[in-house]
């Protein structure tokens, strides 16, 4: 993880390798932001000058790198775009911030240590440049060049190791708490995406319960791990029939985070599949390739019920991670099976590869047992959410009205895009079968709907549910951008925290 530093030391007497500043994009062309004024005077104030003449233009996330003059101890200035300016006596908005240090994060890989003098009004905007920059300094290695092959040899640059946050007072107790949240946040973000990046014959269910049990047991977290055998006594029809047909088994894992002063419980709930074949309903060409993202709901909810024991939060947590192998053979269940759930439910299975909702709705039914004060699940569900909502926003169901929209606006807040999602009641009864009590698939269009209607039959009668359905943001395919990589996300992750913080806080509307 790449370390976080908060300074006094003004931009120009900072050693480092490189110094970020910002640049907003002015109507004359780009403009420096605040934060920059000692390294503009060393440019004799022709800094926005020279990046003008350099063709940059302040755009969003745009990267230009200049020779430092004399009266700077860095030798390379980089400027990064943070966009149109703020209107007057406004500050730049935290994911603006956000992405803006992301984008020089990325930038830098290779580089030891960087310090970044973008505008720190407040503590808010700590976490945002702290976040932004650890997110965005993120890479996954793991598997390339080989353990002792150099970036000059061949091999992939690693991270920006060291990150100086200029203005940032390690003494004041605002910024120092914000950094360290940040931190805490940032590094669970990273471990779920590599846990997303990871390939699937290394990340079978079993391995994702060795992960999940030694962190646990490394944060005072419980945690509690049923395997084949249990699940199959236990009656867990759904997670047994989405499992059974790799030789991969499924599990059933428990983490359980308990504050001594807590008033409330959340029970985290998140989709599993290691990876998904469609089962018997094979997925096309072209589909498989990245369908070890298929657990990245079960990624993220691990994350922040560590990241919630990190920080020590007052609110009981309970996360539930739903984990099987979608694979097809001659032991898998097949189009027309029924599979008598946890609950006692019976389903008609029509699509073998709607397998998520199966695994979550035997989760579901066991996390409501407890009588939490609310469940959220989390799952890579339906790319019919993709088709409505994109790759970069993820769809918000819910039971309750005011509980969808909390979770929207925390979202938004915390610069993960959402969007609230209904549950029309007039598709339900396209699930219905002659042959079992619901069937897993009803019409096509309005299927993210539709799913997320089959989910709540699983939630205990009179608690608050949610569910996000984050199959567009949780894996990134494109090229990266901001602070998101290529690849796993960490989606979700932050929207959990501060929900379990607002929580916490009784902040919660």
């Amino acid at each position: 993880m790449t370390a976080l530093t908060l300074s006094t030391a003004g931009p120009a007497t900072l050693r480092a390798d490189v110094l970020v500043v910002g640049v907003a994009k002015g109507p004359k062309g780009p403009v420096v932001a605040a934060g920059a004024e000692a390294v503009d005077k060393a440019y004799d104030g022709k800094l926005a000058a020279v990046l003008d003449a350099l063709g940059a233009s302040g755009a969003e996330g745009e990267t230009t790198k200049v020779p430092a003059p004399d009266g700077l101890k860095v030798p390379v200035v980089l400027a990064v775009g943070l966009g149109s300016l703020p209107d007057t006596d406004e500050s730049y908005d935290e994911e603006t911030l956000r992405r803006a240090a992301g984008a020089a994060a990325r930038a830098l890989h290779g580089t030891k240590k960087a310090a970044f003098a973008l505008p720190l009004d407040d503590a808010s905007a700590v976490t945002a440049v702290a976040e932004g920059a650890l997110l965005g300094a993120y890479a996954f290695t793991a598997y390339q060049g080989g353990e002792k092959k150099a970036a000059k040899n061949g091999g992939p640059k690693q991270p920006l190791a060291e990150i100086a946050l200029l203005g940032a007072k390690p003494r004041d107790k605002e910024h120092k708490a914000a950094a360290e949240r940040a931190t805490i946040v940032a590094t669970e973000i990273n471990i779920a995406r590599d846990l997303v990046n990871t390939p699937p014959n290394d990340l079978t269910p079993e391995a994702f319960s060795a992960v999940a049990t030694a962190t646990a047991k490394e944060n005072g977290i419980k945690v509690q791990v049923l395997d084949e055998k249990a699940l199959i006594k236990g009656g867990y029809g759904g997670i047994m029939g989405v499992g059974k047909g790799s030789e991969n088994p499924p599990r059933l894992v428990k983490l359980s985070y308990t504050h001594p002063k807590a008033e409330k419980t959340l029970a985290y709930v998140g989709k599993g599949i290691t990876y998904d074949s469609g089962g018997i309903s094979l997925k096309p060409a072209g589909h498989n390739e990245t369908m070890k993202c298929d657990m990245a709901g079960a990624a993220a909810v691990f994350a922040a019920v560590v990241a919630a024991a990190k920080l020590g939060l007052q609110v009981n947590v309970t996360g539930w991670l739903a984990l099987a192998e979608n694979m097809p053979s001659g032991s898998a269940t097949k189009p027309g099976d029924v599979l008598r759930m946890y609950s006692g439910k019976t389903v008609e299975v029509l699509n073998t590869d709607a397998e998520g909702r199966l695994v979550l709705g035997d989760a579901l039914t066991k996390a409501s047992e407890e009588n939490p004060d609310a469940i959220i699940d989390v799952a890579t569900l339906t790319g019919a959410m993709v088709m409505a909502l994109g790759d970069r926003t993820f769809g918000i169901m819910a039971n309750d009205d005011a509980f969808r929209t909390s979770i929207h606006e925390i979202a938004e807040e915390v610069g993960e895009a959402s969007w609230p999602m209904p549950l029309p009641e007039d598709l339900r009864k396209t699930m219905d079968s002659p042959t079992a009590d619901i069937a897993n698939m009803g019409v096509r269009m309005g299927g993210g709907l539709v799913a997320g209607l089959f989910l709540q039959e699983f939630v205990g009668e009179g608690i608050t549910w949610a569910h996000l359905d984050i199959a567009g943001p949780a894996f990134h395919e494109g090229a990266p951008y901001g602070y998101t990589p290529k690849g796993g996300t960490g989606s979700a992750v932050r929207t959990l925290v501060r929900l379990a913080e607002r929580t916490a806080t009784g902040d919660l509307g």
